[in-house]
Formats: structure tokens, C-alpha cells, sequence
């Protein structure tokens, strides 16, 4: 796909920024497969000519543990696709990126962290539609943009990057999925654990931003299908 006519996100540069700093390539399962250098996929399966228009009444910030953006199974870079208020960064747990912090100190945005509501403290978690209406609402009155968390990585990684210090003091967004996940990339630590995006899409429709999460849905829904269409030995 011509390099013009490929949307640029946040996590598409923050793929190429560590890519420059990197001293050697990531080696993923199935390298040997001509890929997309930015959707991932393979060439022939390539989804960039047909990634959604950016919308969304919400922001989004992606917090990818290393390695983690150059995965092709990650989900999390197509919310950045969808979402035209979009950022990434690494995570470090002694020293966070300086933007990043100053990102979610912005009085223009309402961080909140998207992890499960059992692992924080009750005054921080935000585990039910009253408290999430309330939240968002509480956002609007003071002219703010929710900023949706995601930590990126495995479950034992998102875990470790949850305990960090400097996000100790943001509220926790946490869902209850009410049937199985349909990721189908990765094998899941729980069976009702989630990819990704589909995360973000329970999130945006708790948020009531349907458009957002309906272009999420069916965008997931074509990533997932030619992702498993161009898996190594597969017919």
C-alpha cells in the first residue's frame, strides 16, 4: 500500500519510531510472510484500503508494552484507526514518557484507565453504567474529553503495567463480557477474556458513542477474518 494513501495514527509512529531505535528486528510467529509494513497482515490480505473513516467523541491512548506494536495479532493499534483522537506510547515503569504524562494531565481530557474494576480500589473503580454515566457526564460538564487507557501487552504484561506509580491516581474502567470472546488470536488466560478492540468496543458503547463502536466492530470483524485467512498452514 503506497505510504500516501495510508491514514497515519499514533501507532503507526510509534511502530516506526522503534523500529529506528531498534538494533535488531522483531521476529514474530509466521515471519516469513510477506507483510503489510502497516496494517501487518499479509500483503495479499492487507486491510489498509479499507480502514474506516475517523470518528469517535472519544480519545484514545494506547500503552503498549515492548514489543507489543509490532505484533500482528494486537487488536489495540485499530481503535488508533478508528479513532480520530488518537496517541501511543511505550511503557516504562520508572520513567514514563514526559508527553505521555503530560497527556494525561491535559485539563482538555478525563483519563481513565480500561482494566479490570476487582484489581483497583472501590473509590477508583468505575464498575457499573451509573458510575460510568456519571463519570462522562461529570467530563462534559467541565468541558473535557474522555481519554481511554489501554495497557497493551499479554495479561501477566498488563497486570505488571497496571501497578505502576504514576497511574495510581486514575479512575479504572472495568467491563463484565457477557459471553466469549471471538478474538481468536491468541490463546486467552480466562475464557472470558478479551481482545483488545473488543474491549474498546464494550467500552464505547458504555460511553454511548455508538458510531465509533459500530466502525470498531465491523473493522475488527475484517481484521480477524484475513488475520486467520493468512495464518501459517492454514487451507
Amino acid at each position: 500500500m503506497p505510504d500516501n494513501l495510508v491514514k497515519s495514527t499514533a501507532v503507526n509512529r510509534l511502530r516506526q519510531q522503534e523500529k529506528a531505535q531498534s538494533r535488531r528486528p522483531f521476529i514474530t510467529r509466521g515471519s516469513r510472510l510477506q507483510r503489510c509494513d502497516h496494517c501487518l497482515l499479509a500483503e495479499t490480505l492487507c486491510i489498509c484500503s479499507e480502514t474506516p473513516d475517523a470518528c469517535g467523541q472519544t480519545a484514545v491512548c494506547l500503552l503498549y508494552f515492548k514489543g507489543e506494536v509490532f505484533k500482528p495479532s494486537n487488536s489495540g493499534r485499530l481503535i488508533a484507526d478508528v479513532l480520530a483522537d488518537n496517541h501511543a506510547y511505550l511503557w516504562s515503569r520508572t520513567e514514563p514518557d514526559p508527553a505521555l504524562l503530560a497527556l494525561l494531565s491535559n485539563p482538555n481530557y478525563a483519563p481513565v484507565i480500561i482494566f479490570p474494576s476487582q484489581y483497583a480500589e472501590a473509590e477508583r473503580s468505575l464498575s457499573d453504567q451509573p458510575a460510568i454515566d456519571g463519570f462522562q457526564q461529570q467530563a462534559q460538564q467541565d468541558g473535557k474529553t474522555v481519554l481511554l487507557v489501554f495497557l497493551d501487552g499479554t495479561w501477566r504484561e498488563a497486570r505488571k503495567m497496571f501497578r505502576s506509580h504514576w497511574l495510581s491516581q486514575l479512575p479504572v474502567l472495568g467491563i463484565q463480557p457477557q459471553q466469549s470472546s471471538g478474538y481468536a488470536l491468541r490463546e486467552a488466560f480466562h475464557e472470558h477474556q478479551l481482545g483488545t478492540a473488543e474491549v474498546a468496543i464494550e467500552v464505547l458503547r458504555a460511553l454511548h458513542d455508538h458510531s465509533a463502536a459500530d466502525a470498531l466492530q465491523a473493522y475488527f470483524r475484517l481484521f480477524r477474518q484475513r488475520y486467520l485467512e493468512g495464518k501459517p498452514g492454514r487451507d
